[in-house]
C-alpha cells in the first residue's frame, strides 16, 4: 500500500514490495529451495551460513564484518577477530541480517506486508494462522500452489507490486487465488474454534481482507482514485483521512 513517491503516483500499488526486488540479492528475494523435496531446517541454516555478514556486537560496540563469511567465523578464521568463534548471540544477530520473503527465526516472519490500520493488523496474522495452524488448511494451501513453476512464482512476486489482484495468472487473476486462499484460511480458523465471549471465532478478523478481494480494489487503488478525484492531485489529505 505505497502508490506514491514524493507526492506523485509512482506506477506501483506497493512500491515498498518492489523496492525489495532490487535490494542486496545476497540476502533478499525468493528462496526457491524451500519448494524442493526434502527441504529442512538444515537447508535453511546452510543458506544463512552463506549470507555475507554485516557485524558482530561485542563489548557494547558493533564491529564491521561486512562481506565476511560466517563459516569462517565458526572456524575462528576471521582476520578482524582472529581465533574468536561465534556465540549463539552472534548467530541470532546474523539471522536478522537476511531478508527473504519469509524469514525463519523462532517463528516464521511473513515480510510481504508491513504495518497498517487496526483491522488489517488483526487480519494478517489471522490469515496466516488459518493457513498454517490447521493440518487440513495447510494441505489445501499447498495443493493450491504446489504445481507453480519457479518462473510462475517469480512472475507473481514481480507482478503483484504493480497490478496486485488484477495480475493475470493461468487464465484468471491473482484475485481468484486470493479468494481461494482466504476461504482456506477461514475454514482453518473455524476448525481451530478459538472463540470470544460472544462465541465468534477468529475468522471474523478476515473481514478486511475479504472486503478487498471481493471488491477487487486494494487500499492503494482507493488512494489513487482519491488522488485523481476528490483530492485534486494532492497526497496531503492522506494524513488526515487515513491516519491510524
Amino acid at each position: 500500500d505505497s502508490p506514491f513517491t514524493e507526492g506523485k503516483p509512482n506506477g506501483f500499488l506497493s512500491y515498498r514490495s518492489h523496492v525489495w526486488t532490487d535490494t542486496d540479492a545476497d540476502r533478499t528475494g525468493m528462496l526457491d529451495f524451500v519448494f524442493e523435496d526434502g527441504f529442512s531446517y538444515e537447508r535453511y541454516v546452510d543458506y544463512i551460513l552463506d549470507v555475507p555478514m554485516y557485524f558482530s556486537y561485542r563489548d557494547g560496540k558493533y564491529l564491521d564484518l561486512s562481506g565476511k563469511n560466517f563459516r569462517h567465523f565458526m572456524d575462528g578464521k576471521l582476520d578482524a577477530l582472529p581465533g574468536v568463534r561465534p556465540t549463539m548471540k552472534d548467530w541470532a544477530d546474523h539471522l536478522t541480517t537476511a531478508f527473504p520473503e519469509v524469514r525463519l527465526k523462532q517463528y516464521l516472519e511473513m515480510r510481504g506486508a508491513d504495518g497498517g490500520p487496526w483491522g488489517r493488523l488483526c487480519a494478517l496474522p489471522a490469515f496466516w494462522v488459518g493457513l498454517l495452524y490447521d493440518d487440513t488448511a495447510l494441505d489445501a494451501a499447498w495443493d493450491l500452489v504446489k504445481d507453480f513453476s519457479r518462473e510462475e512464482r517469480h512472475a507473481l512476486r514481480d507482478g503483484v507490486p504493480k497490478q496486485a489482484l488484477k495480475l493475470p495468472f493461468r487464465g484468471r487473476t491473482v484475485r481468484a487465488l486470493a479468494l481461494e486462499a482466504l476461504k482456506i484460511a477461514e475454514h482453518g480458523l473455524q476448525r481451530r474454534a478459538r472463540v470470544n465471549g460472544r462465541g465468534a471465532d477468529e475468522s471474523m478478523f478476515l473481514a478486511p481482507l475479504n472486503e478487498v478481494a471481493l471488491s477487487n480494489q486494494t487500499p492503494a487503488e482507493q488512494k489513487l482514485e482519491l488522488f485523481h478525484g476528490a483530492w485534486g492531485g494532492s497526497v496531503d489529505p492522506v494524513f488526515g483521512e487515513f491516519a491510524y
